[in-house]
């Protein structure tokens, strides 16, 4: 059930200084919480990449994402294909290209979860969910949390979550989402706002 969250998330160069175990976990801990609490907004480009074992070409999406404290979220793909998809609080709409399609987060389970997933990584407190295990690593450039699956659904989907963050923990900068048949998807933020005003109607879909 988790295969929709696929379409909204996730370029991540491939890290040449290999990553080493964080010795203070409890200071990285501290450090991404202090940016949750302080982050009211973000706005920001992005570049999804997806590697597919069965493709030998990658696929390259851009679009453009927004969130703001509590609980509002868009994601609007430009290239190749014009899609979007907001969450406001409890509802989710999408729309491909002219048809609107729109769920009550409270009735429908897999919504739900997609949210959590979305708003938690985005905020950099995915880590706290009793649904993963979470490595820390680092190297000169970035943070590294290494989320496990541990909900049977999750593993059956997700091998492992990447969250990259750069060293001063602003926010999150990558991520990299591998499913259990080893299929990639990447998402590189770039151009990034924290918070800069951002109208509520961005979040309402008409």
């Amino acid at each position: 059930m988790y295969k929709f969250i696929l379409v909204l998330l996730l370029p991540l160069t491939v890290f040449s200084q290999a990553f080493k175990a964080v010795k203070d976990t409890s200071a990285l801990k501290q450090k991404i919480e202090s940016m949750s609490k302080a982050t009211n907004s973000i706005e920001s480009d992005f570049t999804q990449e997806k590697n597919l074992s069965m493709l030998s070409e990658k696929i390259i999406s851009k679009g453009h994402f927004a969130f703001k404290k509590d609980n509002l979220l868009r994601w609007e793909y430009s290239s190749p294909s014009k899609y979007l998809i907001v969450i406001n609080k409890e509802k989710v709409m999408i729309k491909d290209e002219k048809k609107i399609s729109k769920y009550d987060m409270n009735s429908n389970k897999v919504f739900k979860e997609i949210n959590d997933i979305m708003v938690s990584s985005v905020q950099g407190t995915i880590f706290k969910s009793h649904k993963f295990k979470t490595n820390y690593f680092e190297n000169d450039r970035f943070y590294k949390l290494e989320l496990i699956p541990q909900d049977k659904n999750m593993k059956d989907t997700f091998k492992k979550i990447n969250l990259y963050f750069d060293k001063s923990v602003t926010s999150v900068a990558k991520m990299e989402m591998v499913e259990a048949s080893e299929d990639v998807t990447l998402l590189d933020f770039s151009n990034k706002k924290l918070n800069a005003p951002i109208a509520d109607n961005l979040f309402i879909i008409k």
